[in-house]
Parts: structure tokens; C-alpha cells; sequence
């Protein structure tokens, strides 16, 4: 999988591969079934760099390409999913907006402290009629003397509802004019009066992922934490989705690959009819789709984020990358549990989580519909 790769970028992935071996392995199974968002792992995962990979070190990040940020996700998402989406959502959704679109002082002031561990930040679309439909949003932030007064309700926002949960960049209703919604993006900060945090849990999939549900009530929050120009809402927060998708193709790609390791260790120490059942073409032939399909997605994902690197339009890539990565993600972890057979379904075996976990990927950031739509739009 390091062919192509720079010798930079290979050291990076073997930083990031010992890291997940060592801290997130261990703990895995116990932060799923106890449903905690661990605080401390996320202590461990600033001190190692991955809250701010791809910012400049002026603003407290790592200065990476986004490349190398990708082959992060992958590795952490190889081993346990849920700090991969942490670390996804953080990066890609929560700080990257403040980045590309914010004002020097914005940045100065915000992003170096979200890039340690001691706080992450959360991205704000989704409400109860506003997803697919990014348009759909109903929250309202009213401009009023020299201040914003927010109302409304966000749902299903990762990183959002922790003790280090520190605020939200959000998509608001700024006007409304014969029908027509003004969306802008404001930085509303938790500390803000009027704005709660209720932890979902319950989740059939990655369980140990800080999600939430937040509430404004008459938040009033400053006139200068518009981000961006008041109207580009839609700009801010579509082109934040098309870098967004490349994570949770990675996530996609790493938990494929841990799932066909899995399977491939299993199928070379269990034995049924006197052979290992690596042995076996049916199983055999399951393992070379499954490392066909990897190899694929690795391909394709890379490819876009070379393009992305390049500063050239990645945006039907970054599409067919999570489109296909999610998909195989499903198909991968199936085939694995399948070789598994009834072991396969105990919790104390990692590929349980990871038939659950990949259940999100063809959701979250894009369904698979949403994006073939997008592909074709992009074809024709």
C-alpha cells in the first residue's frame, strides 16, 4: 500500500499505525459497549498531532498535505472507528471552514487551541428536515445592532456534546425574502447563554464518537463571528462537505482493510475438514475480491486527494471516493463476518464493531443516492 508514497508519508503512516495499535486497540471494545466518548484518548490523540494535520504550524497544525491526513483516518479507522470519525469531523468539518474561509483574527484566536486535544469543535448542518437537503435548515440567527440572536436545533452533530466540546460552526437562516433563505455561517461558541448540548446515545454504530443534539435559545453571539460573507452559506458548507467526503472515504478504506486482515488471519488458523479454510477456494475467492476491491479504493481515494494537493477541482473524485469506499466498507466487513461464522457475532471479536460501524459510511456526509446524483451532475 506504499507504492507511490513518498518516504515522508510512509513514516507518517507507520507513526500513525503504532499510535492506533498501542492506544486505541486496547480500548476499543470497552469505549463501544460503555458508550463514552474518551476524553483522555483525545488528550493522547492532540499530543500526537492529528487535531490540526493539514493547517499551517503558525495557526498550531501539523502542515501536512492532505494526503497524509487520509492515511491517518485510514490507519486509525483500520483499527476502531470512532476516533477516526472524531479526528475526521474535527479536521475536515470543524476547523477547515475557520481556515479557509475565516478572518486572521478568527484564526488566531481559535485555531491553535483546537489543534491540542484539549478542545474539538463541531460542524452544524443537519436538523430534523435539513440533510440531504442542505437547504432544508429552519435554525434562524437574526443580525441585530451589532450582534446575532440564534434560534433553533441541530441534530446528529459529531463532537458537539463532551466536556471538550467548545462550539459549532453553523449554517443559519440569515433572511428570508419571498420565500428565498439567506444562508450564512456563524461560530457560535458553547459558553454562549442559550445553548445546550444533549449527548445521543443508543447508536447501533460508532458508539464511542462524541454525537449530539444542540439547542439555541436566544443565543446572542457577536456580529464579527459571521464566517465568511453573509450568503455564502451554502458555498461554505458544500465545499467543506466535498473535502469532508475524502475522510470518510478513508474511514471507508480503513475499515475495509482491518476487516479483510481480520479475515485473512481467521481463514489461516481455522480449520474445518482437516484444512485451514484459507484453503478452500469459496474462501479464497472471497479474499482476492476483497483485496481487489481495497486496492480500488485505495487508488481511487489517493487519486483525488493528489488532485485536492494540486489545487485542481476534486469535487466528482471526492464523490466516487466516498461513493465507492463506504460501499466496499459494507461489502468487505460482510464478507469478513461471513468467514468468521458465529464467532463473528460475539462482542469480544473486533469484527462485530466493524460490521456495525461501516453501516454509517453510506449515510453520513452524502448518502450513496446523494452522491451518484452528484456524479451525474458532474458527467453531464
Amino acid at each position: 500500500m506504499n507504492e507511490l508514497l513518498d518516504q515522508k508519508t510512509i513514516e507518517y503512516r507507520k507513526r500513525i499505525r503504532a499510535f492506533s495499535e498501542l492506544e486505541l486497540k486496547p480500548i476499543a471494545i470497552e469505549q463501544d459497549e460503555k458508550e463514552e466518548f474518551p476524553v483522555d484518548l483525545a488528550r493522547k490523540m492532540g499530543a500526537a498531532g492529528l487535531f490540526g494535520i493539514t493547517l499551517p504550524v503558525e495557526y498550531g497544525g501539523q502542515g501536512l498535505d492532505y494526503l497524509s491526513y487520509i492515511v491517518a483516518i485510514e490507519e486509525m479507522a483500520r483499527i476502531d472507528s470512532s476516533p477516526a470519525a472524531t479526528i475526521a469531523a474535527h479536521n475536515s468539518l470543524g476547523i477547515a471552514p475557520i481556515y479557509h474561509y475565516g478572518t486572521e483574527v478568527q484564526r488566531l484566536s481559535r485555531l491553535p487551541s483546537l489543534c491540542t486535544g484539549e478542545k474539538i469543535w463541531a460542524f452544524g448542518l443537519t436538523e430534523t428536515n435539513a440533510g440531504s437537503d442542505a437547504k432544508g435548515v429552519e435554525t434562524r440567527a437574526r443580525l441585530t445592532d451589532d450582534h446575532w440572536v440564534i434560534n433553533g436545533t441541530k441534530l446528529f452533530i459529531t463532537n458537539s456534546s463532551s466536556s471538550i466540546a467548545a462550539g459549532i460552526t453553523l449554517q443559519a437562516i440569515t433572511d428570508l425574502q419571498n420565500g428565498e433563505k439567506e444562508l450564512s455561517v456563524v461560530l457560535v461558541d458553547r459558553t454562549t447563554p442559550g445553548y445546550s448540548a444533549e449527548p445521543i446515545k443508543g447508536k447501533l454504530m460508532w458508539r464511542a464518537v462524541d454525537n449530539g443534539k444542540l439547542t439555541f435559545d436566544n443565543c446572542i453571539v457577536p456580529a464579527a463571528n459571521l464566517l465568511g460573507k453573509r450568503g455564502e452559506g451554502m458555498k461554505i458548507m458544500l465545499s467543506t462537505l466535498d473535502a469532508g467526503r475524502l475522510s470518510i472515504a478513508a474511514m471507508g478504506l480503513g475499515l475495509a482493510q482491518g476487516a479483510f486482515e481480520m479475515a485473512v488471519e481467521y481463514a489461516n488458523s481455522r480449520k474445518q475438514f482437516g484444512k485451514k479454510l484459507a484453503e478452500f477456494q469459496a474462501i479464497s475467492f472471497k479474499l482476492a475480491e476483497m483485496a481487489t476491491k481495497i486496492e480500488l479504493a485505495r487508488n481511487t481515494l489517493y487519486h483525488a486527494c493528489r488532485l485536492k494537493d494540486a489545487g485542481l477541482p476534486f469535487g466528482k473524485q471526492a464523490a466516487i471516493s466516498k461513493l465507492y469506499c463506504s460501499e466496499i466498507a459494507r461489502e468487505v466487513a460482510d464478507e469478513s463476518l461471513q468467514i468468521h461464522g458465529a464467532v463473528g457475532f460475539l462482542r469480544k471479536n473486533h469484527i462485530e464493531r466493524f460490521y456495525r460501524d461501516q453501516r454509517l459510511l453510506q449515510i453520513g456526509e452524502g448518502t450513496s443516492e446523494i452522491l451518484k446524483m452528484v456524479i451525474a451532475r458532474h458527467i453531464t
